[in-house]
């Protein structure tokens, strides 16, 4: 044996050393006989059969390289064969970047993908066809506004036309599901992201055709312009931000068609010959050298091992010598290499038993230069990657599955693994498209009826939409609808958590920390390209079409926190004494002691630089942090350790590394899309009868998420260095497990759920009117968020059992002054508390939208009633006890509200206005969304008024209190106001309901008369005589109060010319400026006739919605205020002018300022002092106000 001949030939730039010409006799493991056998019976002739095996010239490592070059020259198909009649243009075919395009766009480096940045860009290819048929390929990126097909040299597109607008373009439209050529009709099916078009034209007879998923949607176009000078250019036109990927030959077509010919010739010599190469190779993986009984044996290759025999070593490096370079091209890869690799692993099982993959990695890096495997496995990766995201989703996800298993047998090659970590997963790659799975956009297409064949849904409702029958009343045959569903969905998920197992795995093989070979740890290097990605997708600051999309992130990073719970609890069952993944928290220290670097994203109190500088002295005393002013700026790494076999070194990296990825940054980016993206990733498992250990463990992520939350808390003041993006996480969190189930499954059956709960309700509760918090869409999310929570019951009663003192204060901040500072949803959350509670207030859909169907019937404005009696003793008692905030609260209240319905009236006489032009057929849609929300604005701050009298009447009846005369006139004011504007009729008002235009919806007489109506009802029958007697008096004496309003809410009066006329004369000027009848324009307007046969307003047909004990009592109170208006006409002496307060001429003068002795009525001295302490006269400061009337004699 010679062993320097075995050794030359382990690497390729010197195994040629090793011939016979070398050492004559070296062949040394085996004689020349069986030598020859084994050469001959690796690389057979197709010329010679087995009959003359005895009569072939013995073959050597000599004559092999020469043996080699002619097998390989055999049959090789010729260029001239090649050559095709019918096509102009370069090879390869490629997009035209440099004067076949319009508007800008982004081109991959290998000109095939493109992403269009400019309103409608359009680009076509470098090479046209002319005659014979033709086909490409369109690998769908994003399933936006795009026309895809052909056009001709003489198109010339803009930022409006592009491929299908003009005359000698054609071209297809899966958005809209349209064809074009200048004209437009209706072809096809709606395309999703990840499908693949195939376009087809066939000059010989003059068709274009469209294929999607290999299916063909028919023939789009007929009879389309041939003959000589007419060639057509693949070609595209998309908006903004879309992007494809073309394939016009440059590796395998997915959907071959008969007949139709790539725009670019296949390498078809190089493709034969890695043919023959590979066979080669699998004649070496299953033939055995036995020595010592001379002869060949096969074997399974299956179990082939590289071993080091120098004969299998030099024929191996005598194949690679052809076969390496090869292996660098995007077709051979994907059509040879890749194809192989699949076969190996689809006999099943698991990927470990499949260790044939690693031997031949390990040949790879063996035979092949470092520049042709770098170059292999990348093209390798791209074409996984590709075929994992463009593969068709059948029932069994079976494409998926496979592509996912050789993925994963090829990471767990050790220095494959590092290479493609290295170079490849995150700078070439956008590898989470490994971590996601498609939603399927046609049912029939996916399968999903083979597999789901019963549909089932909850389809008995109540009159307002909502599931009214028990699971156990559903028929025999609903019943049995609904298992055969939930079986399906069983099924369907299943074959999901194959897919998701497979995802776990590659990336627990990108964390793992204990490779053998030297060097950089897998693990290390993941992290250092993750923390990089994660600062450009977090930051904003890359490229805009780089970025990850938010749903993609969503999959990855669940699959990621999974992965890393795996590796936690492995290391916590070696050391039990260690902190189990379920008892996690993020230290808030890292939060300012600069050991993980959050990048300059917002924290909670601002910017990092401004919090140093003010919270210095706080860093040095609490947290023994001295900060220099020359390292403000300085970053750092997570230091991570290389594990060892203790667990106690696996804790610190492993909680270090969870910091970055559990409360991921591009979370935060990814806010308004983690709801709907939680629900498509997880909509599969939305029927699960039993809660599953991913549901539950997806909870214990907000909960540990919310632990992070109340550790940083605990630090006081340096809690405002926490990232804003934690509180985002866990108000998105919940929101996206609320959405994620189904109503045939229950969110309450998850263990822990009622605790989870509680925690995110203590966070709202406390830190939405937190004064650390200073970004401002920080507080609109968390106020946004603690309004939703108290519309749904379970969660209203986590809220009910944060502590008493939480409580309190939450109830406190609600009622603070209304005045600067976001007041809408304040205003929201305390309706929320009362509605079920107020007058007529029982409703979940106001009765004019009864027969209408809701967008989306889980909107948090949609929810049953479901009132707190706890928190509204805390705000009776917070009112009561303090009287300055009472009074503070209560004139913010009334002043939102004159000044929110003061906006609505002004809007709807724009609007009636805009109704009246013959030359406008239509009003602007914002300005009409703008009047709704003042109109609703306006209800929901009356039924807080409405709670208010309720709850503390004394506010407004007591009149000791020293601003309940001035609150309770200007209460009464504002009422009158309301009622005089919405009951006149023929008003302004009416009409507008009557126009019924789109995005008014909700503008009605209903919902504002019923709040105005409960809080008369409230001070006027239900409180004590004397609090009646004074809320009389004061309604009464309001110049705008009309007693034909209270009749009208009962329906009465209506007839009366006389009220009409009274009502009218009492209204402002711009209401009666309006008063003339109006015959709108608009095609839903009734007209001044149908206005005037309309049924009048009245509680009484509100059967379902007014009780009858309400009723009785507006009964009550419209006799006692017609006997109280009777007496005081009777009663009422006539008022010389001289004796009216100069300011309001609507009161007598009651009081008189001290020291200048000037004098006005109470209601207008008391609203003045609120703001201003000067006379109104002579500006004097007043230091008292004394009661004033006037002396008898005069």
């Amino acid at each position: 044996m010679s062993s320097k001949g075995g050794g030359t030939a382990l690497t390729r730039r010197n195994y040629r050393l090793a011939s016979d010409t070398d050492k004559p006799r070296s062949t040394g493991i085996v004689n020349e006989r069986l030598l020859s056998e084994y050469l001959h019976h690796v690389f057979p002739s197709a010329k010679q059969g087995p009959a003359l095996a005895s009569l072939r010239k013995p073959l050597g490592f000599q004559d092999l390289p020469a043996h080699l070059e002619k097998l390989l020259s055999e049959d090789a198909p010729s260029e001239e064969n090649q050559t095709v009649e019918g096509r102009l243009g370069p090879q390869p075919v490629v997009l035209d970047h440099t004067s076949g395009f319009e508007g800008l766009l982004f081109v991959d480096d290998d000109l095939l993908g493109v992403i269009g940045h400019s309103n409608f860009s359009s680009i076509r290819a470098t090479t046209c066809v002319y005659k014979g048929k033709w086909a490409y390929e369109v690998l769908i990126s994003s399933q936006g506004l795009m026309q895809i097909g052909w056009c001709t040299l003489n198109c010339r597109f803009n930022q409006e036309e592009g491929v299908g607008d003009t005359p000698d373009s054609y071209a297809y439209d899966g958005n809209r599901v349209r064809k074009w050529n200048v004209t437009t009709t209706n072809y096809g099916k709606s395309w999703a992201a990840g499908d693949i078009v195939s376009c087809l034209i066939d000059l010989d007879e003059g068709t274009i055709t469209f294929c999607l998923n290999g299916q063909s949607l028919g023939t789009a176009f007929t009879n389309i312009k041939t003959g000589p000078g007419v060639a057509y250019f693949p070609a595209i036109s998309l908006s903004f931000k879309e992007s494809v990927a073309f394939n016009f030959g440059s590796r395998p077509l997915r959907y071959p068609v008969d007949g139709y010919l790539p725009l670019q010739n296949p390498p078809a010599a190089d493709l034969m010959k890695a043919h023959k190469l590979l066979g080669y190779i699998k004649n070496v993986l299953t033939t055995t050298i036995d020595a010592q009984e001379d002869r060949l044996v096969e074997k399974d290759c299956g179990v082939w091992r590289l071993h080091g025999e120098p004969t299998v070593l030099i024929t191996l490096a005598h194949i690679f010598n052809h076969f390496a370079p090869l292996m660098c091209k995007v077709y051979l890869v994907e059509d040879v290499l890749m194809n192989f690799l699949l076969g190996i692993l689809e006999g099943g099982g698991s990927v470990d038993e499949h260790p044939l993959i690693q031997q031949l990695l390990d040949l790879f890096w063996l035979l092949m230069e470092d520049h042709e495997v770098n170059e292999c496995l990348k093209q390798l990766m791209m074409s996984l990657l590709r075929a994992y995201r463009f593969s068709p989703i059948i029932p069994d996800l079976g494409f998926q599955i496979h592509y996912l298993r050789l993925t994963t047998a090829i990471l767990r090659h050790e220095k494959s693994r590092k290479y493609l970590l290295n170079n490849v997963l995150f700078d070439v790659l956008r590898s989470v498209v490994f971590f996601y799975i498609k939603t399927p956009l046609r049912v029939k297409e996916a399968g999903l009826e083979e597999l789901i064949p019963t549909t089932w849904w909850p389809t008995h409702f109540d009159k307002e939409g909502k599931d009214e029958r028990e699971p156990k009343d559903e028929s025999a045959d609903e019943r049995l609808r609904r298992r055969a569903y939930e079986r399906g969905c069983q099924r369907l998920k299943k074959r999901i958590e194959v897919v998701e197992e497979l995802q776990v795995q590659i990336l627990r093989l990108l964390l793992n920390n204990k490779d053998k070979s030297t060097g950089e740890a897998s693990r290390y290097i993941f992290l250092n390209k993750f923390r990089k990605f994660l600062q450009e997708n977090a930051s904003n600051r890359g490229h805009p079409t780089a970025l990850c999309p938010p749903e993609y992130m969503v999959c990855f990073l669940h699959r990621l926190i999974t992965a890393v719970r795996a590796c936690w609890d492995e290391g916590h069952h070696k050391s039990p004494s260690s902190v189990s993944s379920e008892e996690a928290y993020v230290p808030p220290q890292l939060f300012y002691n600069g050991k993980v670097d959050y990048f300059d994203l917002q924290r909670l109190g601002g910017l990092l630089s401004h919090l140093k500088k003010t919270l210095k002295d706080d860093l040095a005393s609490k947290a023994n942090i001295i900060i220099d002013p020359a390292e403000i700026q300085a970053t750092s790494m997570d230091d991570l350790d290389e594990d060892d076999e203790s667990g106690a070194a696996q804790r610190p990296s492993g909680a270090e590394a969870r910091y970055s990825w559990l409360s991921s940054p591009t979370l935060g980016r990814a806010n308004r899309f983690l709801s709907t993206a939680a629900v498509s990733l997880m909509t599969p498992r939305r029927t699960l009868s039993q809660p599953e250990k991913v549901k539950v463990r997806t909870l214990a992520v907000e909960q540990r998420t919310e632990e992070d939350i109340e550790h940083a808390d605990n630090t006081g003041s340096l809690f405002a260095f926490a990232p804003e993006f934690y509180l985002n996480v866990a108000m998105n969190a919940y929101s996206a497990l609320k959405n994620y189930f189904s109503p045939a499954n229950s969110m309450e059956e998850l263990p822990g759920y009622e605790e989870t709960l509680s925690q995110l309700a203590a966070i709202l509760a406390k830190h939405f009117a937190d004064p650390r918090i200073v970004g401002t869409d920080i507080k609109d999310s968390l106020m946004q968020a603690l309004a939703s929570y108290v519309c749904y019951p379970q969660s209203l009663r986590a809220v009910e059992r944060i502590p008493e003192e939480q409580r309190v204060a939450m109830m406190k901040n609600l009622l603070a002054p209304y005045e600067q500072r976001p007041w809408a949803q304040t205003n929201w959350i305390l309706v929320r508390l009362w509605r079920g509670c107020g007058f007529g207030y029982r409703y979940t859909r106001l009765p004019h939208l009864l027969k209408t169907k809701p967008e989306d019937a889980n909107l948090p404005s949609l929810q049953k009633p479901c009132p707190s009696l706890l928190l509204q003793r805390h705000m009776a008692e917070l009112l009561s006890m303090d009287k300055d905030m009472a009074a503070s609260f209560l004139n913010s209240v009334l002043n939102q509200l004159n000044w929110a319905f003061s906006e609505f009236i002004g809007m709807i006489q724009e609007i009636q206005q805009a109704a009246e032009r013959p030359e406008r057929n239509f009003v602007d849609t914002r300005q009409l969304k703008v009047c709704a929300t003042c109109f609703d604005l306006s209800v929901s701050l009356l039924r807080v008024l409405e709670m208010t009298v309720t709850l503390v009447p004394e506010i407004f009846l007591d009149w000791s209190r020293p601003s309940a005369e001035l609150l309770l006139r200007r209460l009464a004011q504002l009422l009158n106001q309301v009622l005089n504007r919405v009951t006149a009729e023929k008003n302004l008002f009416d009409r507008v309901v009557n126009l019924r235009l789109p995005g008014l919806e909700s503008v009605d007489h209903y919902p504002i008369l019923v709040a105005v109506t409960g809080i008369l009802v409230r001070i006027l029958v239900d409180g004590d005589r004397q609090g009646v007697s004074r809320a009389a008096s004061v309604l009464l004496s309001d110049p705008c109060f009309q007693l034909h309003s209270i009749q009208h809410l009962l329906g009465e009066g209506g007839d009366s010319s006389s009220s009409s006329a009274a009502v009218a004369s009492s209204v402002r000027p711009a209401v009666g400026s309006l008063g003339s009848s109006v015959a709108t324009p608009l095609p839903s307007a009734a007209g001044t006739s149908g206005s005037s046969e309309r049924k009048h307003f009245s509680l009484h047909a509100y059967t379902d919605y007014i009780s009858e004990e309400e009723k009785q009592k507006v009964e009550m109170m419209l006799a006692f205020l017609t006997e109280e208006s009777k007496q005081a006409a009777a009663s009422t002496a006539p008022t010389s002018e001289e004796d009216l307060c100069p300011i309001c001429y609507a009161h007598s003068i009651s009081a008189i300022f001290k020291p200048c002795s000037h004098k006005s009525c109470k209601a207008c001295i008391n609203q003045h002092l609120m703001n201003n302490k000067d006379c109104f006269f002579c500006k004097a400061t007043i230091i008292g106000v004394e009661d004033y009337s006037k002396p008898a004699t005069s």
